[in-house]
């Protein structure tokens, strides 16, 4: 529990493959159903604070416990730190993910006081807010904040609620895919 943000909510990894990252975590760990989406509708985008262009995301959502993972496959070489983290780690986890309805910034000044930068930041379609920071004293640790406006909080709430009841059928849910 943090007693600046209450208690972590997700884990996210960049993949290059998300197709086998979701195959891996589902056959291999146990974990599903993922939820996802191939092409994810990043409306608003800032790299360092400049305005950038527009990622293009693949991303799938899924519940191990109280605890969100995210896949995350960017599929275009717009500046991110998806990428970033790619280059200088490969794949594997990239942040823990903080969620908030009503405090994002407050949460985003909270971080800021303690030296952390925003290396990017944004909107997903209409859904709330979400920026992730970084420190020079631990590069690798990227925070992310997430406001879960918009309908993202039921739609994560759905997620989590599908996981307690899987069974293991059905473990890849393609959100908006053509029949």
């Amino acid at each position: 529990m943090s007693l600046l943000f209450g208690g972590l909510c997700q884990v996210g990894y960049v993949v290059r493959d998300i197709e086998q990252a979701m195959r891996h975590w589902s056959e291999v760990l146990g974990v599903g159903p993922w939820f996802y989406k191939e092409a994810v509708g990043t409306t608003e985008f800032r790299y360092y604070g400049a305005a950038s262009a527009l990622p293009d995301l693949s991303i799938a959502l899924a519940n191990s416990g109280g605890v969100q993972i995210e896949l995350i496959q960017q599929r275009n070489d717009a500046p991110s730190l998806y990428l970033d983290s790619l280059k200088n780690a490969g794949e594997g986890m990239q942040h823990v993910a903080y969620w908030t309805d009503d405090r994002f910034d407050v949460f985003a000044e909270r971080l800021r006081a303690r030296g952390y930068v925003e290396g990017h930041g944004g909107r997903m379609g209409m859904r709330g807010r979400f920026a992730y920071y970084v420190h020079t004293d631990l590069p690798g640790n990227i925070v992310e904040i997430s406001e879960m406006s918009g309908g993202k909080g039921e739609y994560f709430a759905m997620i989590a609620a599908a996981a307690r009841h899987w069974d293991g059928a059905d473990p890849i849910r393609r959100i908006g895919a053509q029949p």
